[in-house]
């Protein structure tokens, strides 16, 4: 546990809780993976400090908080679609989105989440002093585990850090910000596709849904036509896995997401591929959304071009130079490390 401060909240945000890639390990004992809703931005805030790919980060939902530095400096930076970050002060500073900044004891900042999506991450060089639980840093607020305290942050809280020393080296930023990705959902058809009629398979290609009101971490209930079943929409209990369809008797899918219970009673009608499922964990109440089919071949390919997309976005890391941050609003604010000479 470090013991040379870390990050004190001023203001919550309005849910705020530290994740990183998650527990798959405890499923069979009925426990949630949990983890980021978009671990291709938790990979890419920590990649701008420095931190290994799965390292736990404030994900912000919503609404951004506001803190404190209350170790001696601290190097962040915000991985958000759209967002923000403004440093405090008498002539505040704003720090945009995908770039780095190390900040002195009793900067305040305050994060605006991510516009064009649910989630945005704060990732802090070192990452957080916290034990991890089943090798994991991941908050489970429904079950009250992991993180800080099992539950999301509350004014007064202090989050102790590991990197608590100056760091070395200039800022960094990414050479070109990332574009949200647009276009439908691909899905592989299953786990139980054969309990629905072939008018539902053709529906859940040719309609727009929309995600409603009802929507978290567990899941995204979306409005739209209706999917029929053949059958009866009761199975025999089983395992579901992040970015399955699930549909109740309603026809209406639900789309599982990170904090999903393990297994499900209601038949699964396709599942997003896993290169898709940052974007699925991004959607918003009000967003529109729509399908295609592929196959696992197709799937699989996605992944490994994910993959390989993501390693040139962290290989093409620069540094941030001279006059890219206003360097004279940063010194008003105490800034002492912040920007590359």
């Amino acid at each position: 546990m470090s013991v040379g401060g870390g990050v004190r909240v001023i203001r919550p945000g309005l849910h705020s809780t530290v994740q990183d890639l998650g527990r798959p390990d405890l499923q069979a004992f009925g426990v949630p993976v949990a983890g980021a809703l978009d671990p291709e931005a938790l990979r890419l805030g920590n990649a701008l400090v420095g931190n290994a790919p799965d390292e736990a980060a404030l994900e912000i939902l919503h609404a951004g908080p506001v803190l404190e530095i209350t170790a001696p400096a601290l190097r962040v930076a915000l991985a958000a679609w759209d967002g923000e970050m403004t440093i405090e002060g008498a002539d505040p500073c704003v720090v945009p989105a995908w770039r780095s900044v190390t900040l002195a004891r009793g900067t305040r900042l305050s994060v605006t989440a991510s516009r064009g999506a649910v989630c945005a991450y704060l990732a802090v060089g070192g990452g957080f002093a916290i034990a991890p639980l089943a090798g994991s840093r991941a908050t489970f607020v429904r079950g009250g585990i992991g993180g800080w305290h099992g539950r999301t942050l509350i004014a007064g809280d202090e989050l102790p850090v590991r990197g608590t020393e100056p760091p070395t080296g200039p800022e960094r930023r990414l050479a070109l910000p990332p574009l949200p990705a647009s276009g439908a959902l691909r899905l592989v058809p299953g786990p139980q596709d054969d309990h629905f009629t072939a008018e539902a398979m053709a529906t859940l290609q040719d309609a727009e849904y929309v995600v409603t009101g009802a929507a978290d971490r567990m899941g995204l209930r979306l409005e739209g036509p209706a999917l029929g079943h053949r059958d009866g929409h009761d199975i025999v209990s089983d395992g579901t896995a992040c970015g399955a369809l699930q549909v109740p008797g309603d026809g209406r899918p639900v789309l599982l997401l990170v904090d999903r219970q393990t297994t499900g009673g209601y038949p699964k009608i396709a599942t997003v591929c896993t290169a898709d499922l940052p974007r699925a964990g991004r959607l918003r109440p009000g967003d529109r959304v729509r399908f295609t089919l592929i196959d696992i071949a197709a799937a699989q390919a996605a992944r490994r071009a994910q993959e390989r997309a993501l390693a040139a976005t962290v290989a093409g890391i620069v540094p941030v130079a001279a006059g890219e941050i206003d360097v004279a609003a940063l010194d008003r604010v105490d800034l002492t490390f912040g920007v590359a000479e």
